[in-house]
């Protein structure tokens, strides 16, 4: 008789070891990358103060069930929630999200990594609210107590981005139909399992889950079905990955082939068969996990639109002193860009919300044409009724320059190069305005900054008082200052009574 052989797990994927390691023991080193991620972090909650002022982000706000008590909850910025830690996440995910303004990582695929802030700043408030509670107060020098100060949740952020971001470089998750959010989850779940005290088995426990769970497909992002879970999708990943981080921690098991199990695992059921590459080496990570995204993150500075369109409308802002008074006599305009611009953003015919619109390089250029700004309040249905606006999009045609493609996934460069031309019936034309680098480029960050503190600033006077935002303004202009607050008393700074 045989001995019985017992079905021993395998080794789990190098994917899921190689993240979890650098979670765990990646020291982050970087001033420069501190120093963005300060300015992620202040940008994001800008962004979600201003989404708050759009009853269509609030109405989906506020504890699961009315009257939900919980202690030491996590605070909303912006409102009086008491929330627990998963819950919280998915209103601030979904509040940073909201109006599309929050900073943007592009490459093979894209995504705006700053939407982990979601998960980290409201497990981060969770904790740090627990140990105030518990006299457990973190020692501030060093920092000893992780996920408890503004500085570990910027290093958990840091985390985050490259995460999301090493794993966008080279693969393309739309191509497959999968929407960008299941990065957020996958950068989430490994983050927050940390701050909640987990080691690597953990980690690999919660990413492995995250993977296998039923992905978000881009189907409410595309025509005819373009709708607002766009803007609330990056707060259902982050409140998932805190779900899975928690799950986790009270030792529920993983799956450690969740990428290559034949025929069941993510590849062979949802990636076409493929495994990720990483630097042109499969699943060898030949760029190893560092702080290179955070560095690199672009910031949406001018305008609450889809990147890809951001040059587009830099260039109508330059055109329009020489044409908002020539609308009528436009014979057709012409918008140069890249294929991956073509690809999601160049859009013909009705656009039936503002979800639509912001995904609409026409929409996005036609705007500043005619009115000299794009706002939020711009991709409403009161100035998307203008006429003015669907008779220029009907003149407008979209082509696509081979370099702008090729500079666009060259890691040296980054670019999101569009261009913009008006020609009039009487056979002049204005000159072909190209902006290779938008305003939020690392290549423009020098002049970038002061005007992003700016766009902080009035985005938290359309919520807080004069003496709060001084307040915080005055936290963030004192980097040590800053990273030494326990988070609690820095989000207290948010709450609105």
């Amino acid at each position: 008789m045989m001995p019985h052989t017992p079905n021993l797990r395998p080794a789990p994927d190098k994917e899921l070891v190689d993240i979890a390691e650098y979670v765990t023991d990646y020291k982050v080193t970087s001033d420069l990358a501190y120093e963005t991620a300060r300015y992620c972090l202040m940008d994001a909650l800008g962004c979600a103060m201003l989404a708050l002022n759009f009853p269509e982000c609030t109405k989906l706000l506020g504890p699961t069930v009315d009257g939900t008590i919980v202690p030491n909850g996590a605070r909303v910025p912006g409102t009086n929630y008491i929330l627990d830690p998963v819950t919280a996440a998915f209103n601030l995910g979904s509040m940073i999200r909201w109006l599309d303004y929050n900073d943007t990582w592009l490459a093979a695929e894209w995504g705006h990594p700053s939407d982990n802030l979601g998960a980290i700043l409201m497990v981060a408030d969770y904790l740090s609210r627990k140990n105030a509670a518990n006299n457990q107060l973190p020692t501030l020098a060093p920092h000893a107590s992780a996920g408890v100060t503004i500085y570990d949740a910027l290093t958990a952020s840091i985390k985050a981005h490259e995460i999301q971001g090493i794993l966008a470089l080279e693969n393309s998750f739309n191509r497959v139909g999968l929407d960008h959010v299941l990065l957020v989850k996958v950068a989430s779940t490994a983050v927050v399992t940390h701050m909640l005290g987990g080691d690597k088995e953990k980690i690999i426990n919660a990413l492995s889950n995250a993977w296998i769970d039923g992905q978000s497909l881009r189907t409410y992002r595309h025509a005819p079905n373009t709708g607002s879970r766009k803007s609330w999708a990056a707060g259902d990943a982050t409140s998932r990955a805190v779900q899975l981080a928690l799950m986790a921690m009270k030792g529920e098991m993983g799956y450690p082939t969740a990428l290559t199990a034949p025929t069941w695992g993510f590849y062979d059921v949802s990636f076409k068969g493929q495994s990720f590459k990483f630097g042109g080496g499969g699943a060898a990570l030949l760029r190893p996990y560092n702080s290179y995204v955070m560095e690199n993150v672009l910031f949406k500075i001018s305008f609450p639109a889809e990147f890809h369109a951001q040059a587009a409308a830099e260039c109508a802002m330059i055109l329009h002193p020489q044409v908002k008074d020539r609308l009528n006599d436009i014979e057709r305009i012409v918008i140069t860009t890249h294929e991956s611009a073509i690809r999601i953003i160049d859009k013909t015919g009705p656009l039936h919300n503002p979800a639509d619109r912001d995904h609409c390089i026409q929409y996005m250029t036609a705007v500043p044409l005619i009115f000299g700004h794009l706002t939020a309040d711009d991709y409403e249905d009161k100035v998307a009724s203008d006429p003015r606006i669907d008779s220029l999009r009907a003149k407008m045609q979209v082509i696509e320059n081979k370099q702008y493609s090729a500079d666009y996934l060259d890691p040296e460069k980054r670019s999101i190069a569009n261009a913009v031309q008006i020609f009039f019936n009487d056979g002049t034309s204005t000159e072909k305005i190209a902006v290779e680098y938008p305003l939020g480029h690392r290549r423009r960050r020098a002049e970038g900054i002061p005007l992003l503190i700016e766009k902080f600033k009035n985005n938290l006077a359309t919520c807080l008082p004069e003496d709060r935002i001084a307040a915080i303004l005055n936290l963030f202009s004192n980097p040590q200052k800053l990273e030494d607050t326990p988070v609690h008393e820095f989000m207290n700074l948010f709450v609105v009574k």
